[in-house]
Order: structure tokens, then C-alpha cells, then sequence
């Protein structure tokens, strides 16, 4: 170790919209700071772009909403579409006047907020940002943690935040496991000059689009329209932006529109998706935040937002720590151990949720899906409720609130699926009144068992068995977040199990 941290400064890793969060809510709070950025200024990158409303609750009270406000488009409704068919549904944000001082989404990139965080934490004294300071490694001790840049040199700190991303070399240091699933297709998100609401009738700043063959997402910025668009993950890039233009066309075709001139883009990129979670948020004096502690799909925008409360979170309990606050050290595990489970059982049930109705095959189950979202738009108090999850309000008000479960991997999922048919052999036969009671009495059972099938498992598998404990106790959380939130929807997978039409976990691959 390189010594005492001056003053009980703090290190954060990563300059993006989590870490300058972090910086910002340690240094208005008195604490200094100073943050290590491996590029050679803020990253214009937008992948992300939408703000939910618990996000600019947090971002008014850093002083930093008026601007987002005045660059963004306030987006109050979002709308499920039918490709072939058109709108199916549009969700009112105002219902949730009650609940939060901004019932609406914002639509702005996040490279947009990047400077503005930059430049209120520039405000404050005693705080550098250093550009082209690429943290390739960490020490620690029970005194300090010092970073290793890439040209061997060390800066030393109290505690350091790790919001370096999905490769995150910090976790990677620390060796933090990072399992999760890949999804199989990879996603083209593509941004186009054109007016989509002049192309399709009815559209909505926000809008998901169901379809068996090639479903979409469709984003209004201020600047341009975004396309997301999944993709096959066994063709090359070039392939794929060759017959891009094809895939537009044929948007527009669906839609009923007329030929048109090519659309204009602006920009493309693929990439492949995953859901993966960090196995701890803490270690010693680092913690992860964002990227760097789970990563999901973007079906929602919940990923950026969800790494900015982690950063706010975990920020605010470290500044108690390093001011020295009594009984502040636990606090801090607590809040990172309840970050963790909001990753595991909250934004990758919604994400994952998300992902699976927009690509729902059977014409029977589409049917009734659609009736579904009408009548949920259609009452405001279940338009409330669904709009308290997919605001992201609901996974901070309590811990018991986060809820549970998402198909974290493919293994936990088909467990779930496999103890719930034990539970109820005849799903088909089963009343709907009856389900939920079903998987909650599978979810008991598997726990029930885990003293004795952890070891099983972790002789078959090698993995610790601490680590097949907590397989078992995650698959009945699948259970549970079901059992609460959607019965019906795993009593579907099941009956087509039964009957052969089932792709085994979801078509997913497992990541080790």
C-alpha cells in the first residue's frame, strides 16, 4: 500500500453517468474525491436514453434536473404496438402523481448528462477528474485501498468505487464472479433522422412493438428517432448494416405506409446482451455500482438507471462511513446487499419480462396479452400498479418490495419450472384461483430441500456449496416473483412443457 488516503478521499473508477453520480453525491456531502477515467475525455457513447422517475427525483436533488429538463423530451405516456396492427395500449404516467414529483419519463442520451454532472462536481472544492487514467488493478488493506493505473503508478484512497463498466478491470481484480445468461440474439439500435410518427399512425414518444418474427423498440430523442432491432447473433456486422435498409423498408410496409425514400441513419451498432450480476457488491473497501455490478437487457431503460440509485445509494452510505457516522460500516453492507437483490429480482424480472412479451408466438397468447394491456390501460389503479414496476419506483421504496425473481440463468429456470410441475402435474387442469398457491408451495418444498440437494448439486456441478445453496434458494425466488406477479405466465410455460413446445430455459445460454 501506498499509505494513508489524504483527508478520507475517495477513488472512483469510471466516468460515466454512475460514477460521476457517485462523485457527485460523496463530494456534496463533504467527502473529496477523485475520479480515474480510462478515456481521454467523457465518452459520447448514448446507448442509453431514457430517465424514469425515481432517477430524476435523485438527479433534482444533485442540482442537475433543470438542464436534463430543458435538453430532454419529457415523455408522459409509452405504448405496446402490434406490428401489423398498430397501437394495442397507451400507459399514462400521471397516475403516478401520488407517488412521484415527476410522472413522466425523459428522453435524453446519456452522453448529455455526462457534463453536466462533470460540471457541478467541478463546482465543488477539493475534487480532480483525471482522463486517461485506466485502473487495471486494486490493493487494499484494512486502511485504504490504492488503485493501479496502467502505467503502473498507484493512487491511494479511503474506499473506491468501481463504475468502470461490464468489463469492469476492478471486479475482474478483486475476482468477483460475474455470472448471468447471454441472450441469443444480439440487438441493432439504429438512429434515423426520419419522423417515425409521420411513417406509423398513432405513435408514441416510447413505444414496444409485438411481433412472432421481429418485434422492435421504437425511441424518441431530441435529436432522432432510435430503432432497436434483434438480430441474429451468428452473422457478421457488416452483414447485418448491408441489409438494414431492407429492414426499414419493411417496418414501414407493416405499418401500411407507402414506398418512401431510403430512411436517413444516423447512426448504427450492434451488440450482445446479457443479465449478469456480480456475486457481491462489496468488497472490503470497494464497491461496484452499475455496469460493473449487473448488466441487463435494455427492454425498459432500466440499466442506467438502476446504476445511478446504485451510485446514490451506496454513495450516500459510504459518505456516512468515511465521516465516520456509528454503526455506518453495516449500513453499508445492508444497502449493497439490497442493491444486489433489486439486480437479481427487479430489473432482470422486468428486463427479462419484458423481452419474452414482446416476442410471444402463439396467436391465442398474443390475443390475450393484448386484452390484457387494454384492460390494465383502461383501469387506472392496474395501471398504476404495473406503472410502479416498470417506473422503477417500486424496486426502491423497501426491500420487501423488490420483490422476486428473474430467469437469472438458464439452470435456476428450468429447477423453477421442474419443481412447479411436481407441484401441480396437470397445470392445464389447474384453476387459475389455484396457481399461485401451487408455486408458492413449490417454493417452500425446494427450500424445504436444499440442505440435502446443495450437496448433490455441488458434487455434480464443483461449484462451492455455498454458491449451489444459493442456486437452489434463487430458483424459488423464480417461484415466488411468479406466484405474486404473473401465475398465469409460468402456468403457460409449463402446460407447453408438458406438451413438448418448450425451449428449455428460454432459449438462452448459460455463462460461466
Amino acid at each position: 500500500m501506498t499509505g494513508s488516503p489524504p483527508g478520507g478521499r475517495v477513488l472512483v473508477a469510471g466516468a460515466g453517468p454512475v460514477g460521476l453520480t457517485a462523485a457527485l453525491v460523496l463530494a456534496r456531502g463533504g467527502v473529496p474525491v477523485t475520479v480515474l477515467e480510462a478515456g481521454p475525455g467523457l465518452s459520447a457513447e448514448s446507448r442509453a436514453s431514457t430517465f424514469h422517475p425515481p432517477t430524476l427525483e435523485m438527479l433534482e436533488d444533485l442540482g442537475v434536473l433543470g438542464p436534463v429538463l430543458e435538453q430532454g423530451l419529457v415523455a408522459g405516456t409509452f405504448q405496446y404496438r402490434d406490428r401489423r396492427t398498430g397501437p394495442v395500449a397507451d400507459l399514462d404516467l400521471a397516475v403516478l402523481a401520488q407517488d412521484t414529483r415527476h410522472p413522466y419519463r425523459v428522453q435524453l442520451e446519456q452522453g448529455k448528462l455526462t457534463p453536466l454532472l462533470l460540471r457541478a462536481l467541478s463546482r465543488l472544492p477539493g475534487n480532480e477528474v483525471r482522463f486517461g487514467a485506466r485502473v487495471s488493478a486494486v490493493r487494499q488493506d484494512a486502511h485504504a485501498v490504492d488503485a493501479v493505473l496502467s502505467d503502473g503508478t498507484t493512487v491511494c484512497g479511503s474506499h473506491l468505487v468501481a463504475a468502470d463498466g461490464a468489463h469492469s478491470a476492478v471486479r475482474h481484480s478483486l475476482g468477483i464472479g460475474f455470472e448471468g445468461m447471454t441472450y441469443p440474439e444480439r440487438f441493432l439500435v439504429v438512429s434515423v433522422e426520419d419522423d417515425l410518427a409521420a411513417e406509423l399512425p398513432g405513435l408514441a414518444p416510447i413505444a414496444y412493438v409485438m411481433d412472432p418474427d421481429e418485434w422492435l423498440v421504437l425511441l424518441r430523442t431530441p435529436d432522432h428517432w432510435r430503432i432497436l432491432l434483434p438480430t441474429s447473433g451468428d452473422t457478421t456486422d457488416a452483414a447485418e448494416l448491408a441489409r438494414l435498409p431492407d429492414r426499414l423498408s419493411a417496418l414501414r410496409a407493416s405499418a401500411g405506409g407507402r414506398a418512401g425514400p431510403p430512411w436517413r441513419v444516423v447512426q448504427a451498432g450492434l451488440y450482445r446482451v446479457h443479465q449478469r450480476v456480480a456475486d457481491t457488491f462489496r468488497r472490503g473497501r470497494v464497491l461496484l455500482c452499475g455496469d460493473a455490478a449487473h448488466v441487463n437487457n435494455p427492454l425498459g431503460g432500466m440499466g442506467m438507471n438502476s446504476g445511478i440509485h446504485d451510485a446514490v445509494l451506496m454513495g450516500t452510505a459510504l459518505r456516512a462511513v468515511v465521516t465516520g457516522r456509528p454503526g455506518a460500516d453495516e449500513a453499508l453492507d445492508r444497502v449493497a446487499a439490497v442493491r444486489r437483490d433489486c439486480a437479481l429480482t427487479y430489473v432482470g424480472a422486468q428486463t427479462h419480462r419484458n423481452w419474452e412479451r414482446l416476442r410471444v408466438r402463439d396467436p391465442a397468447r398474443r390475443s390475450a396479452l393484448a386484452a390484457e394491456l387494454r384492460a390494465t390501460a383502461a383501469d387506472p389503479a392496474r395501471a398504476r400498479q404495473m406503472l410502479l414496476r416498470s417506473s422503477m419506483i417500486a424496486s426502491l421504496r423497501t426491500a420487501e418490495t423488490v420483490g422476486c425473481a428473474a430467469p437469472a440463468t438458464p439452470r435456476q429456470v428450468d429447477r423453477a419450472v421442474a419443481a412447479a410441475g411436481r407441484a401441480a402435474p396437470d397445470w392445464a387442469r389447474t384453476a387459475v384461483s389455484d396457481r399461485a398457491a401451487a408455486l408458492l408451495s413449490a417454493a417452500a418444498t425446494l427450500e424445504a430441500a436444499a440442505e440435502t440437494d446443495a450437496p448433490l448439486l455441488a458434487r455434480e456441478s464443483g461449484k462451492p456449496l455455498t454458491d449451489c445453496r444459493g442456486e437452489i434458494a434463487f430458483s424459488a425466488a423464480v417461484l415466488r416473483w411468479y406466484a405474486d406477479a404473473a401465475p398465469g405466465l409460468l402456468a403457460d410455460r409449463l402446460i407447453d412443457d408438458a406438451q413438448g413446445r418448450l425451449p428449455r430455459s428460454g432459449a438462452a445460454t448459460l455463462v460461466r
